[in-house]
Order: C-alpha cells, then sequence, then structure tokens
C-alpha cells in the first residue's frame, strides 16, 4: 500500500471530530468515477488466501469488485462533504449482485456515489452504491449500508425497528465451527485497505466501544461465501447483526441459499442469502 492509499483515512480521521451526523444532513451528490482498472493478481492471491477463496483462479470472488472500489468509496466518506465521521462507521449491510463472471485479467470501469442518508434507531446511516463496468455494460455492483452512531431522541430512536426480511430465516441446522485469530483484522486489511481501527488492535477499538478489534465485515461476508459457493450470475445479500470480537470462535451455519454466522449463546453475528440472479439487463440495485 502507498502513502496515497493512506491518505483518504488520515484525513477522513481528522474531519471525524467536526462531522454532525444527522439523517437530513446534506451529502454529496457525485459519482466517482475509475477507468482503466486492472487487478494486481498478486493482491488477488493475498485476498484469496485471507477469505478463503480458491487461489489461482481466472475470475474474481464475488467480493473482489469491493476491494477494488473501496478507495474510491473512502475518498468520498473522507470528504468534506460527507457528514458522517470516517473513524466508527459501522457496516451494517450489503447487497452484491454480479450479472457474470468477471475475469482476473480483465479492465474494469469503477463508479461510486453516496444514495443518500436515513434515520437509524442508533444513529444515522448512509447508504454507498458501487459499480463495476466493462465494455460499457454493468457487470458487478453492491449497495453498502454504513452506521454513524449518536444520541438519537423520539422518531428517530424509534426507527430501524421492523425486522428485515433476513431476521428469524436463518439457518437452524448445526454449523461448522471457526476459530478467528487476534490478527485476522490486521491480516483482512493488509489485503482490502480498510484500515478503520475498529478492526485493528484492542487500543484503538476501545474509543469507538469495543473492548477488542471486531472482524470486518466484507471479510466474514467473504468468508461465509468461500464457504458457500455462488453461480456466476447471483445476488447475495448480508445483513451484519452484531460484531465479530476477535479473537474469538463463531460457528458457520448454511442451508440452501441461507447462511449465517453464530457467536457465543447462539448469538447471530451475520445472515445472508445467496439467490441466482436472472434478470436480462443490469440496473442499479433498488430495494
Amino acid at each position: 500500500m502507498t502513502l496515497s492509499d493512506h491518505l483518504p483515512l488520515v484525513t477522513g480521521a481528522l474531519r471525524s471530530p467536526f462531522k454532525h451526523p444527522r439523517p437530513d444532513a446534506d451529502f454529496p451528490r457525485n459519482r466517482l468515477l475509475r477507468s482503466g482498472v486492472r487487478v494486481d493478481l498478486d493482491r488477488l492471491a493475498a485476498y484469496a488466501r485471507v477469505c478463503g477463496f480458491p487461489t489461482g483462479e481466472d475470475t474474481l470472488p464475488l467480493t473482489y469488485p469491493h476491494v477494488l472500489a473501496f478507495p474510491a468509496a473512502m475518498r468520498l466518506m473522507s470528504g468534506r462533504g460527507f457528514p458522517l465521521p470516517l473513524l466508527g462507521l459501522v457496516h451494517t449491510s450489503v447487497d452484491l449482485t454480479r450479472h457474470t463472471a468477471l475475469r482476473a485479467d480483465g479492465t474494469y470501469e469503477l463508479a461510486v456515489h453516496v444514495e443518500g442518508l436515513a434515520p437509524h434507531r442508533r444513529g444515522t446511516q448512509a447508504t454507498v452504491v458501487a459499480e463495476a463496468r466493462t465494455e460499457g455494460e454493468v457487470v458487478w455492483e453492491s449497495r453498502s449500508t454504513y452506521l454513524a452512531r449518536h444520541r438519537t431522541v423520539g422518531a428517530q430512536a424509534r426507527e430501524d425497528r421492523t425486522p428485515s426480511a433476513s431476521r428469524g430465516d436463518e439457518p437452524s441446522s448445526a454449523g461448522t465451527a471457526w476459530r478467528l485469530a487476534a490478527d485476522a483484522g490486521r491480516r483482512y486489511a493488509a489485503v482490502s485497505g480498510d484500515r478503520n481501527p475498529i478492526h485493528l488492535h484492542p487500543l484503538t477499538a476501545r474509543p469507538f466501544g469495543f473492548p477488542r478489534p471486531i472482524a470486518h465485515g466484507m471479510w466474514t461476508v467473504a468468508r461465509c461465501l468461500a464457504a458457500h459457493g455462488t453461480p456466476e450470475a447471483v445476488r447475495v445479500r448480508a445483513e451484519f447483526r452484531a460484531p465479530v470480537p476477535l479473537p474469538g470462535t463463531v460457528e458457520y451455519a448454511a442451508d440452501g441459499g441461507r447462511f449465517a454466522l453464530r457467536g457465543d449463546g447462539g448469538r447471530i453475528h451475520l445472515t445472508g442469502t445467496v439467490r441466482p440472479h436472472t434478470t436480462d439487463r443490469p440496473s442499479v440495485l433498488r430495494r
């Protein structure tokens, strides 16, 4: 990673204390574009090893374009116009759609924009949309929500209490235990570029209310999909229900198109669904 890769995090960290998150705040309306993006195959192999995907494949894992788009997303979220503080942002959900297989040696155009803000019972949530195109066609897209926690009152404090479609629908079968090392967050940060301090060390996680570092949400999704497998054209929806502390032990369970990570006492950390994608023409994800 170069110095320029770290500048958005540093800039966002410096600006974080001056941000005043609220659901009705203004947010940047521009789209950031990167053309001619090619995959660093060594970095891809390192990512595959950390997440449990096979190495040496000629196509990209479903989650890897998120890594390619992450620098642009970081620039947007660390900018002066983005109203949520970058430090302490929590990834709460992700929608991933792959329209066709993405070649590891392909060339891509990436586009990232902020779709909007919404109230959450624990603060304010932003939605960030990313797309990958090749030869002018959308081949992959994602829709991520990020939460800035802050005090809420009145109606906002009651928002987001309706259970989502995936809640209560997690696999009931027994799963496989995974032991997660204390440095899992640091290893994923090295291959993804996501160096949010809540994932790295106890000392850097504690100021944000976590006694231990927590696993990256996108690592937990990638690890589950590596175990589950996905068709070529696919849509995945995942919700990050509770932080996964590091080190620790979780149980991965899958049943058909559903998967989940459970912790101590059956606590649900992550739920997700995998469905074949049959839309003829790509389009921006909508709920």
